[in-house]
């Protein structure tokens, strides 16, 4: 799981290097936000993980200002911190807590791998830069999703109703479908019941 967490990170710094502050305004798949805010909620859970997993938790809140005026900058030393603190030898047998309770390391590393793998799409598709999401990472997210019971995740509100994806849309899509985002003008997905 921690190879995975690297490899996500990998992918989306990518992706964050690639967003120029003009398209920050823009908005986001998550409804009612946009890049920037997102950006911002990722860096954050970043951040707010990091602590958790090190020890010294975060006196900040998720979604107060951590991009501050360098999107950059901001997302770099989050992943630094992130990936330090994955790579602890306990990470995966500690308590993490989030907003919602508390939660088992390795279910807690599984939560923050589709924070970043989802985030990270999310803001590929809305900036144009979707060759660069890797496809395995998210075939292989969505397997792990269905796997599992999703609908507990779906309870609280922090993913929407799966959509259908169209035939043959690339596996960020199904991805991208299946935890609810909304696409816009992007293809018109139908909800399923």
């Amino acid at each position: 799981m921690i190879n995975r967490i690297d490899s996500a990170i990998d992918v989306t710094a990518a992706i964050v290097e690639g967003i120029h502050a003009d398209q920050l305004p823009a908005p986001s798949l998550c409804s009612g936000w946009d890049n920037r805010f997102e950006l911002n909620h990722l860096v954050g859970g970043m951040r707010i993980f990091a602590g958790e997993l090190s020890g010294a938790p975060v006196d900040r809140d998720h979604h107060d200002d951590w991009l501050g005026d360098d999107h950059h900058a901001a997302f770099k030393t989050a992943a630094e911190l992130d990936r330090a603190a994955w790579h602890r030898p306990d990470a995966l047998h500690t308590t993490v807590h989030l907003g919602f309770g508390r939660v088992p390391g390795h279910l807690a590393a599984l939560i923050h791998l589709t924070e970043v793998v989802v985030h990270g799409v999310d803001l590929a598709v809305t900036t144009g830069q979707e060759e660069l999401v890797d496809q395995r990472q998210c075939t292989e997210l969505l397997d792990t999703m269905r796997d599992m019971d999703f609908g507990a995740f779906r309870r609280p509100g922090m993913f929407g109703p799966e959509l259908a994806a169209p035939d043959g849309v690339a596996d960020h899509w199904r991805l991208l479908a299946f935890v609810g985002r909304d696409f816009g003008d992007k293809w018109m997905g139908s909800r399923i019941d």
